[in-house]
């Protein structure tokens, strides 16, 4: 038995249900109205609205939110230089212990 797919509802429909629930209408019989599983749903709704406004009804990016500060772009870059400069390192330290044997052979 497979647990069916959460809902996923337009900014647009959320707008609608939470200005309908802000001018005083029963949150029960609008998620009658709307077909929606429980009232309790939009609970949040109305109090991501109250916080921030219509932008907490706008759809959030899925996934890790990036490190603040840090663009990804900036971050690959990051990683690349760190790459290219531990490969630098090992050739500098290959080159001395090549040139040592060298002056060990020339004795």
């Amino acid at each position: 038995m497979e647990k069916p797919d959460r809902q996923h509802f337009s900014f647009e429909f959320k707008l609608a249900v939470v200005q309908r629930v802000l001018a005083g209408e029963n949150k029960i019989e609008l998620a009658r109205e709307y077909g929606l599983s429980s009232a309790k749903i939009i609970e949040p709704w109305v109090r991501g609205y109250r916080r921030d406004g219509d932008e907490a009804l706008r759809p959030k990016r899925a996934g890790r939110r990036p490190a603040p500060g840090v663009d990804p772009g900036e971050a690959s870059e990051l990683d690349r230089l760190r790459e290219e400069n531990e490969r630098l390192r090992t050739q500098v330290a290959y080159l001395g212990k090549l040139r040592a044997l060298r002056e060990q052979g020339r004795r």
